[in-house]
């Protein structure tokens, strides 16, 4: 039996403010900083996370994201990532 509880993701997905988003030169990627550490993003979470602000609903994000790769079908992976971005508490819930 599954006892982990899911988090419930966000409507307007926005990054938590005890961490950063910023792209490090150094390791030419996006980094998540926070008081403990770093976490080294892959280019997909970069990108999913700089559409994190608050702004917009995650079908918003997914659409500019489809628009930007000129790609389709991406919804499933973008709300993936952002259950457990949310899970790991880098977004506000």
């Amino acid at each position: 039996m599954n006892t982990e509880t899911k988090a419930a993701m966000p409507k307007h997905p926005k990054l938590n403010r005890l961490f950063r988003l910023q792209y490090e030169e150094a390791q030419k990627t996006h980094v998540l900083l926070y008081p403990e550490g770093m976490v080294k993003l892959n280019q997909s979470a970069s990108e999913i996370l700089l559409l994190c602000d608050g702004s917009r609903t995650v079908a918003e994000i997914v659409a500019a994201l489809e628009a930007k790769f000129n790609a389709s079908g991406l919804d499933a992976d973008v709300r993936s990532m952002l259950e457990e971005a949310t899970r790991r508490n880098w977004l506000d819930a």
